[in-house]
């Protein structure tokens, strides 16, 4: 398989995908949001661009299967898979702010091998492909090397549903404020991880996402040396639902953090 390749023409129906999220950016009539559950929004515009990418994605591998967010193909390839989130951060373009994505994974014997995520408003193709290392607009990005968690900026996001581990992460978030240089909350796991792959946050944390949420991020950030784990320090951070994200510096002190208020 030429990953570099494949990853190039991904990189392409992303682009036309993200031109159509875009224009629609422009005149998106807040009448058309539906509720799939308490506060988790869709519009047209998640499941139109999701349409796009599946049946463009369908054209170069036409072999893989397809794990997407809005259920618009559901099938089970027997090496290869797409895990696709059409509009990262949905509530944000929703309401009219800046941040939100397009996030596309492709694994191949349930290891990834390409790893695409579009932050349309800004423009900015972050990506990876097994055998390369991860780049922004063509140039190669690595993660920051700031060591202290007192001189770093963190990103996390917030629970909308599931409110049963609230408290815990109040007080995760409460001592980690008091702990790193900022803590920021943008919208977008998949913007959260890329950023973090290029050295604008340091590290990242949140639980109840999704496999389409962090899929391509996460192995952004694994490309361009950073680390990915659960709370617990383990590999299962998509079966678990819950992941820590770091620059490769800060993970003592921040699994420490997390075993403190959620491991207990």
């Amino acid at each position: 398989m030429d990953y570099e390749t494949l990853c190039s023409k991904v990189i392409a129906i992303a682009r036309l995908t993200g031109n159509f999220i875009r224009k629609e950016s422009m005149n998106f009539d807040a009448k058309a949001i539906e509720l799939k559950g308490l506060n988790d929004l869709v519009s047209y515009v998640d499941k139109t661009a999701e349409k796009q990418l599946v049946r463009n994605l369908a054209k170069i591998l036409p072999e893989a299967g397809f794990t997407t967010e809005e259920k618009t193909a559901s099938t089970k390839g027997a090496v290869y898979n797409w895990i696709i989130d059409p509009l990262d951060g949905t509530t944000n373009f929703i309401h009219g702010l800046p941040t939100y994505s397009i996030s596309i994974a492709l694994y191949e014997a349930d290891q990834p091998v390409i790893g695409v995520v579009y932050e349309i408003t800004r423009g900015e193709m972050f990506y990876t492909y097994k055998g390369g290392v991860a780049y922004l607009n063509n140039k190669p990005i690595t993660v920051s090397s700031r060591p202290k968690l007192s001189d770093c900026l963190l990103a996390t996001g917030f629970p909308y549903y599931e409110f049963d581990k609230q408290e815990q992460y109040m007080q995760l978030l409460a001592e980690t404020m008091r702990r790193c240089h900022g803590l920021r909350r943008i919208g977008s796991a998949a913007v959260d991880l890329a950023y973090l792959a290029c050295g604008r946050f340091d590290a990242y944390f949140e639980y109840n996402l999704n496999s389409w949420d962090v899929a391509a991020g996460a192995y952004l950030v694994q490309q361009a040396g950073g680390h990915i784990m659960n709370f617990s320090g383990g590999d299962e951070f998509i079966e678990k639902r819950e992941i820590l994200a770091t620059n490769a510096f800060l993970d003592e002190e921040l699994l420490e953090l997390m075993n403190k208020h959620f491991n207990a």
